[in-house]
């Protein structure tokens, strides 16, 4: 099987271990396989959708999400290394507000799996790291929000007090907030695709 799962607390979130082939010459690995990530009951959704991108150390991306169409997105750092972020924000959610943190790597190879119903961030701790994430939807700017990276009630442990962040991002809600918004209504726990 060319992919470990690692279950987290959060049942919708998962950490990848592909198999490495390593040789003298480098290494293989398969990063996506759709029928084995159906199998494994990650997701029987198709991928249609790439995304890579490129931060210098200290940056901040996040926390991001979408609807319409809701996007479940997997994440993994090709160069440098990353903290990757997925926090639970489908409102009646038994663990709304909690999330999951995994420090991802060239080197380990790791890759962090959400569904819809998410949102997602990282913070960049090599001097420059690239992040690649395969999408369930299509990106739609109507429909994207976000959350503030340091929100005190989700406690995220991101290791930097002063990141450098966009200014959609330093203006994002808290999640408090944003759950009084009509969006919110679009990810409930018992609905969310």
């Amino acid at each position: 099987m060319p992919f470990e799962v690692e279950s987290t607390h959060l049942d919708a979130v998962k950490i990848i271990h592909p198999v490495v082939f390593d040789d003298d010459r480098g290494f293989f690995m398969e990063v996506y396989r759709q029928d084995l990530f159906a199998n494994l009951g990650i997701t029987d959704k198709p991928f249609i959708q790439d995304n890579h991108s490129k931060s210098i150390k200290g940056v901040v991306r996040g926390l991001h999400f979408q609807h319409s169409p809701y996007m479940a997105k997997l994440m993994r750092v090709p160069v440098g290394r990353a903290l990757l972020v997925a926090v639970d924000i489908r409102k009646g959610s038994p663990t709304l507000g909690q999330y999951v943190m995994v420090e991802a790597s060239a080197e380990n190879k790791k890759q962090l799996w959400a569904t819809a119903g998410f949102a997602r961030g990282f913070h960049v701790l090599s001097d420059e790291a690239e992040i690649q994430y395969k999408c369930t939807g299509i990106y739609n700017p109507q429909t994207e929000g976000g959350i503030r990276w340091n929100d005190p009630e989700l406690g995220i442990e991101w290791g930097i007090d002063s990141p450098t962040l966009s200014p959609k991002d330093a203006e994002a809600p808290t999640l408090a907030e944003w759950l009084e918004t009509p969006t919110a209504d679009f990810f409930h726990y018992d609905k969310n695709p």
